[in-house]
């Protein structure tokens, strides 16, 4: 019996489109050693169309990372560094009066990019926040009276320091909530240390360069949509959600005292959004449980409130969401 011949693929194919991601991470190693989480993780938030916090010590390549993200994509880009006297009107933009006609003029601020770099977000007041709030969640900005739409895509990177808190402000819980994604930067491990002072003692620098653009990015998020997350793995979801806000439910009743306030709806979204880049990412076109177990931290830790209890005993966010995947355990 004949075998059956192979479909042709289309060039929108789920193989071809997987391409495109290699190619963003072949370009982005070429200049970065290592910190394959960290760049997995930022194309989940690109691929979803959401935004991610990324917290680690000074040296890390946290704004390298994100600068090298925005190099390979044919997009705009802006770094603003996150300052005390910094003014909404700095990252909006604002109305100049123009002599010459005696009328106002909109001037846009560097918000208006596709890729925007918060540089130590932190270190801004709670004005500044408010504004980048509503560019974060409504992707528009109000100038003037005016509403002005954001360009698509519209993506936050912000970074900040978990060491140096003179100087800075805690961030909202609602702007919190906005991030998808809560990234935490490590240390390099001992060979990947080897290979970045080679590359800065052996090497001349190395540039990066747009391997994909804009319309490209839309065609990619429409392949992640598709991604299947069958019922068993949306019910995973769900015990994870009602995990930190029942943990008594799931034989997690040491956890009560610790926990103030569980994740909201939004967290459920954005778990079953980030399984289903994750798995494109990684070349497949169906969502598993461990695509899911493996974003939980990055999406729960900063939605998860603690007690003080918790915090007199120097329990942190990570062991209690590491407890409850733990608790609630694989379907």
């Amino acid at each position: 019996m004949a075998q059956a011949p192979e479909p042709v693929r289309s060039p929108g194919s789920a193989a071809i489109q997987h391409r495109s991601v290699e190619a963003v991470r072949a370009e982005i190693a070429r200049v970065i050693v290592g910190q394959t989480d960290l760049v997995d993780r930022l194309l989940v938030a690109l691929l979803t169309n959401n935004h991610a916090l990324i917290e680690g010590v000074p040296g890390l390549a946290k704004t390298l990372t994100v600068s090298t993200l925005a190099r390979s994509i044919e997009c705009s880009f802006a770094r603003i560094q996150f300052t005390p006297d910094l003014l909404p009107a700095d990252i909006t933009g604002t109305l100049i009066f123009s002599p010459k006609d005696g009328e106002f003029h909109t001037r846009r601020g560097p918000v208006f990019a596709n890729v925007i770099l918060a540089d130590e977000i932190n270190r801004a007041p709670a004005k500044v926040q408010s504004a980048l709030l509503e560019a974060m969640q409504e992707r528009q900005v109000s100038i003037g009276g005016e509403s002005i739409a954001l360009p698509d895509p519209f993506l936050v990177l912000a970074t900040q320091n978990p060491i140096e808190q003179e100087g800075t402000y805690p961030l909202p819980e609602a702007q919190l909530d906005r991030f998808m994604l809560k990234i935490v930067v490590d240390y390099p491990k001992r060979e990947e240390e080897r290979a970045i002072l080679q590359r800065a003692l052996d090497e001349d620098a190395v540039t990066s360069r747009s391997v994909i653009d804009v319309a490209e990015i839309a065609r990619l998020r429409e392949a992640v949509r598709a991604v299947e997350v069958n019922d068993r793995l949306r019910e995973y979801i769900v015990r994870i959600v009602e995990a930190t806000r029942e943990p008594a439910r799931f034989t997690l009743g040491d956890l009560e005292p610790l926990i103030e306030y569980g994740v909201s709806p939004r967290a459920a979204t954005f778990l079953a959004r980030g399984a289903q880049a994750y798995a494109f990412i990684n070349g497949r076109d169906y969502a598993t449980p461990e695509d899911v177990k493996a974003l939980a931290p990055d999406i729960l830790r900063h939605r998860l409130v603690l007690t003080y209890e918790a915090e007199a005993r120097a329990v942190t966010a990570d062991q209690v969401a590491t407890r409850i995947l733990e608790g609630v355990g694989l379907p």
